[in-house]
């Protein structure tokens, strides 16, 4: 079966992997696999998800503690218990207690060949892998205090003071390795379950990182930083669609100078190692990659902030020269300038288009104005599904009335001017006729869910990232009809 790349016709689906259904919460054990047969019978070509990284307190995977670490989270308790290194009743305790007694039975139990694989793991991976569980190990010594109110000897990374806390804490240390070799091995699993199904899978790398993050501690000259470590200009975006204030993310932002002096070394290295979890990655936010949103870190809002340039070219241009396999998607949503364009179309990245964003007084966002190189979503996890957005009465969104009776119209005359089987199937059929070259839709839309099963409100810090599939949802009728929506659509797979 023909490997998927983005330039051929081809549709799939975003889901992360903590919305799959499970008796644990979602992960990478059986409904991951479930998740990926479900795709392949429905002809379906790519698997897109959300960061895998380890989220934020507020489950946010955009906000995280390492840009190369998997999520433990993700890690199935399921598998551990079925190879041995988990004891049945040590099941049911909360997932960081369950992973420590696994490392306990793993030291006492596994085979020679598990653990000299752990090793060479530790040893591949030592130029992140040593920072971040030193990272993780000392935050749990100190209460999960931010490292800039570490003892300043740690904080400014004193070879000394690391030295002596890597050995007062080495079981900890130790464990965070593990947890990661753990990681490593089932996302591997699932991915070689995936290939040999003709899925590929799409990740999604967010442009910046969390402030309190072991890549920020351990790299702290490739941020703007001052002696304290405080963050003095800090990352968002200027008033638009989703908030008359901008959007405050508050992560530090790069010194591109420092970055260009060492080559884009960190850059290269986290792209390489997402291309060892993907076939193609989502760059979030890609205009930043041309110009950024700079915010003074005074400020309580993202209004009082400036545009400023970014080396987009250089930067590509190394990743191209040291990671050639990794295919991208260019998330251009937001204001597109010609330069930020420009910079797209150099590399021929694919960009985004949105069906709920596509209903406009302008003919040529239509779904069937399209160009070719592009991905086409009914909706991302940043949007209402498009049942929601279908039914909205501008109470969620704040669009007016006559917005959305202009909206409403222009997409049942895109549909045939009825709603056969409800605006879900009907919004994700407009994308998959498009001439997009892959068509994307969130599960939520599949299943024709509303408002009630979005995954994220831009600018809102409740009540988000919680989404969970129903089991029993993957139903072959449902498979049955992306199927067939799919082959009508002239985007089955090669050899399907």
């Amino acid at each position: 079966m023909a490997k998927p790349d983005l330039k051929r016709r081809s549709s799939g689906v975003l889901l992360h992997p903590t919305s799959l259904a499970g008796p644990r919460g979602g992960d990478l054990g059986p409904a991951a696999r479930e998740f990926v047969d479900f795709l392949a019978d429905a002809g379906q070509s790519w698997w897109q998800v959300l960061p895998v990284c380890p989220p934020d307190g507020g489950a946010s995977p955009y906000n995280s503690l390492s840009a190369f670490a998997g999520s433990p989270a993700l890690i199935s308790l399921d598998i551990l218990a079925a190879e041995g290194f988990l004891k049945k009743a040590e099941m049911g305790q909360p997932k960081e207690h369950a992973l420590r007694a696994s490392l306990a039975q793993f030291a006492r139990r596994a085979p020679r060949e598990a653990k000299d694989d752990f090793e060479a793991f530790r040893v591949r991976e030592a130029a992140w892998l040593g920072d971040h569980s030193l990272f993780c190990a000392l935050k749990g010594s100190m209460e999960g205090l931010p490292w800039t109110r570490w003892p300043e000897p740690l904080r400014r990374r004193d070879s000394a003071a690391l030295e002596e806390a890597r050995g007062r804490l080495t079981e900890d240390v130790r464990y965070h390795e593990f947890a990661q070799w753990l990681f490593a091995r089932q996302w591997e699993a699932v991915r070689r379950h995936a290939a040999a199904r003709g899925v590929a899978l799409i990740g999604d790398a967010p442009i910046y990182v969390s402030h309190d993050s072991a890549d920020v501690w351990a790299h702290q000259s490739l941020f703007f930083l001052n002696d304290a470590g405080l963050s003095t200009v800090v990352a968002g975006v200027p008033p638009d669609y989703f908030s008359a204030t901008g959007q405050l993310w508050g992560n530090p932002l790069y010194r591109w100078e420092e970055h260009a002096r060492t080559g884009f070394a960190w850059w290269v290295a986290r792209l390489r190692a997402y291309s060892e979890r993907f076939e193609a990655v989502r760059l979030d936010h890609f205009i930043a990659f041309r110009n950024y949103w700079e915010v003074p870190a005074v400020e309580k809002t993202a209004i009082n902030g400036r545009w400023v340039e970014a080396p987009g070219d250089a930067l590509f241009e190394t990743v191209r020269r040291e990671v050639p396999g990794l295919e991208i998607i260019a998330e251009d949503l937001g204001i597109l300038t010609q330069p930020v364009v420009a910079l797209r179309d150099k590399f021929s990245f694919p960009g985004m288009k949105i069906g709920q964003f596509s209903f406009g007084d302008l003919m040529r966002e239509r779904p069937d104005h399209w160009p070719k190189n592009c991905v086409g979503y009914t909706g991302t996890h940043d949007n209402d599904t498009a049942r929601g957005w279908f039914e909205d009465d501008g109470s969620d969104s704040g669009r007016a009335p006559e917005q959305i009776a202009r909206e409403r119209a222009a997409f049942l005359a895109a549909c045939g001017g009825a709603l056969v089987d409800g605006p879900s199937w009907a919004m994700a059929r407009v994308v998959w006729r498009s001439p997009a070259c892959l068509a994307i839709s969130p599960m939520q839309d599949l299943l024709s869910l509303g408002t009630e099963a979005r995954m994220n409100r831009p600018g809102s810090v409740e009540g988000n990232w919680r989404w969970r599939m129903e089991p029993g949802a993957l139903t072959w009728s449902v498979a049955g009809r992306l199927g067939a929506m799919t082959g009508a659509a002239g985007r089955a797979k090669e050899g399907s």
